[in-house]
């Protein structure tokens, strides 16, 4: 919420840890309009201020996501859980809600083709096409 100044309908935010393998990717929808984290500004109306987009804010929030999902391991270890392998976690910024989708098999690590960051923008079209 930081990254948008608190200003977004929901956030996205796909999570994975496979095989030593840390990743994170965040979305938003801001003004009924899905977008990328770089694109958040495409979402603003003429008024509305401008997001600082630049790609070290970014990795700031990519810092901050890979900083958690590490933390997330290491109470699966404290507690003797599995890690979940990929989380879609979606926040509803008005009501509060949470949503969360977990997985405990190998996802990227698997396939020969796609990267976490592919799984992760597809189920962001995924997302989009339900209109989530």
């Amino acid at each position: 919420m930081e990254y948008v100044e608190d200003r977004a309908d929901k956030v996205y935010v796909y999570a994975s840890c496979e095989e030593g393998m840390i990743s994170g990717r965040f979305y938003y929808r801001i003004n009924n309009t899905y977008v990328e984290a770089h694109k958040v500004n495409d979402a603003l109306k003429n008024e509305d201020e401008k997001y600082d987009v630049s790609t070290d804010r970014q990795f700031e929030v990519l810092n901050i996501i890979d900083e958690d999902i590490e933390k997330i391991e290491e109470l699966c270890k404290e507690y003797g859980r599995d890690m979940p392998t990929e989380m879609k976690m979606i926040y509803d910024v008005k009501s509060g809600g949470f949503q969360a989708e977990y997985n405990y098999d190998l996802v990227h690590t698997i396939n020969d083709v796609k990267t976490s960051s592919a799984f992760a923008d597809e189920w962001f079209e995924e997302v989009k096409s339900n209109n989530l």
